[in-house]
């Protein structure tokens, strides 16, 4: 997939994964909207990229939200790809804490909400504005990266809503590839390890300190450029398609 001259949505655009991917996908040529809640954040990376990126206000669970930012990128040119990379708050609790009181249901939903159904609502969406588009010389019209977790295989204590969540993404991948490949749509999943990402809620030498160390190798945790690096290596390989891609140093979680 040649990415210059066409237009891509980036969910989250405005976090540390989005960030380093709409300045990726950018310096490939693309016109890219930042669709994100941050307005501080989104407005300043669209004025940083002199016109090549326009912020768009963006709930990914509302419909009419994630519309906008598709209809405008699609008057930035065609939609070839789409990368789902937003963020979320994350409650994180044990399903009975030490009193034996259960999860509320509430935040549970809230969590699958937001990156389950959030990721299906702007896949959809972006799949059906690229089906609109003419195909390429070889067939195709573009491509979706949603972002798993390594939580999603390898859930710790405390997070059943968002492994639940991420491990809905995974099963997501492989079945709407098949749906829109006859469209010539790929659909592609980043299952990310421990990234030196705001999510963390530390400074970086305290989250290096705490989580690098238990990366096999390289002993540190992940950039994000990292993340923004492997994203656009896949929408430049037509032949990747309804995979999961672990990036992560070979961390592997043991339950405890």
């Amino acid at each position: 997939m040649d990415l210059k001259d066409v237009s891509a949505v980036v969910t989250g655009g405005a976090g540390g994964f989005g960030q380093a991917t709409v300045r990726r996908l950018v310096a490939e040529g693309a016109k890219v909207v930042i669709a994100d809640l941050a307005d501080d954040r989104g407005k300043a990376l669209a004025d940083e990229l002199h016109g090549s990126a326009v912020f768009v206000p963006t709930d990914v669970m509302d419909e009419d939200s994630v519309a906008a930012a598709v209809t405008a990128a699609g008057e930035l040119g065609p939609l070839r790809a789409a990368v789902i990379v937003h963020g979320g708050p994350a409650a994180g609790a044990r399903v009975l804490n030490r009193q034996g009181e259960r999860y509320p249901l509430a935040t549970f939903r809230r969590t699958v909400d937001i990156f389950l159904s959030g990721t299906f609502n702007v896949l959809s969406q972006t799949a059906e504005a690229m089906a609109k588009t003419e195909p390429t010389a070889s067939g195709q019209r573009g491509v979706i990266i949603t972002t798993a977790s390594i939580a999603g295989f390898e859930g710790q204590p405390g997070q059943s809503d968002y492994s639940a969540a991420k491990g809905g993404v995974i099963g997501l991948n492989l079945t709407a590839a098949r749906d829109l490949a006859p469209l010539g749509i790929r659909v592609m999943s980043i299952a990310p390890g421990v990234f030196l990402t705001p999510a963390y809620r530390m400074s970086p030498e305290q989250a290096q300190e705490r989580f690098g160390p238990m990366v096999p190798n390289p002993k540190r945790m992940g950039d994000p450029d990292e993340y923004a690096r492997l994203a656009l290596a896949i929408a430049g390989n037509d032949y990747l398609n309804g995979e999961v891609i672990r990036i992560d140093g070979a961390l592997r979680f043991a339950g405890r």
